[in-house]
């Protein structure tokens, strides 16, 4: 907690303390003095609080099942004509649903979120952040789901590949950070001949995909194919690469200049020792049959 919310909490408690013993004041000895209620003390401090925060996030309640409705409510304290962004990231830390709305001109906001979808399969702790317009004017709140599937990952398969944290998705061995929405993320390859990453995705919406290859894995990315044609609804930032896809999407290539191969310069860099191998065995061989004098 930062000075500033630290100072408009003490304002707000100090507020709150102050109205209160008005109250008890004015109950105690002037009934008609007309001073505020404690009600209305409550209120008052309420507002203050929110006032003090530049946004403010909560929900109806904390426990949900998959096929309830969540209440989104929030406030911001000084609206400037942005909307809120809202996004849900799911216990496995990929991105659940997106969704932008206005704010209502005393700076409040409401929406609702269903639960049901396989997107909101998985029990655990579900995120619900808002943005209105700049990082430091963000919130979040939690909620719990239960009643569906608990995730488990299979390690019953014996595997060489490297375990990839929930947000990553293993390529060939490497992992390679991203985020969706709109879908779930099956598998991911690396196509050398191509110098691409292929994305094998579930969309049941329309959605967006986030990929940030680290340059070690794939390097000048400069296009992108969804379902085997050039797709435009991209940006590309450095190695980040966003795609927004259509429902039904199955696969997703990037293209860049370089991929990093599996058995590619390996298999150069011993052929090359192997040359120059021969190469020395054989002038050593053709140097001691010369005939000496």
């Amino acid at each position: 907690m930062n000075n500033r919310t630290s100072f408009a909490l003490l304002a707000v408690l100090t507020a709150v303390s102050t109205l209160a013993m008005s109250s008890a004041y004015a109950i105690g000895h002037d009934q008609a003095a007309g001073v505020m209620n404690p009600e209305d003390a409550k209120a008052l401090a309420n507002k203050m609080l929110l006032e003090a925060i530049p946004v403010s996030v909560w929900t109806d309640k904390t426990d949900y099942g998959h096929n309830d409705m969540i209440m989104v409510k929030g406030h911001v304290a000084n609206v400037s004509g942005n909307v809120i962004t809202l996004t849900v990231f799911s216990p496995l830390n990929s991105i659940v649903t997106i969704a932008q709305f206005n704010v209502a001109e005393d700076g409040s906001f409401e929406t609702t979120l269903n639960t049901a979808g396989a997107l909101w399969k998985y029990d655990g702790t579900y995120i619900i952040k808002v943005n209105y317009g700049s990082p430091e004017k963000s919130n979040k709140v939690k909620v719990e789901l239960t009643g569906g599937v608990t995730f488990t990952p299979d390690f019953s398969t014996p595997t060489t590949d490297k375990q990839c944290s929930a947000n990553e998705i293993s390529a060939d061995g490497h992992c390679i950070p991203y985020s969706i929405s709109g879908g779930m993320v099956i598998s991911a390859t690396l196509n050398t001949d191509e110098n691409s990453i292929i994305i094998n995705i579930d969309a049941e919406d329309d959605g967006i995909l986030t990929v940030s290859p680290s340059k070690t894995v794939q390097d000048g990315i400069f296009m992108v194919l969804v379902d085997g044609e050039e797709w435009d609804d991209v940006e590309i930032v450095g190695n980040e690469v966003t795609v927004m896809f259509p429902a039904g999407t199955e696969q997703i290539q990037i293209i860049g200049t370089f991929v990093i191969p599996e058995f590619g310069t390996i298999a150069a860099m011993i052929l090359a020792v192997a040359i120059i191998s021969i190469i020395v065995i054989s002038a050593k061989s053709r140097l001691s049959i010369i005939p000496r004098y």
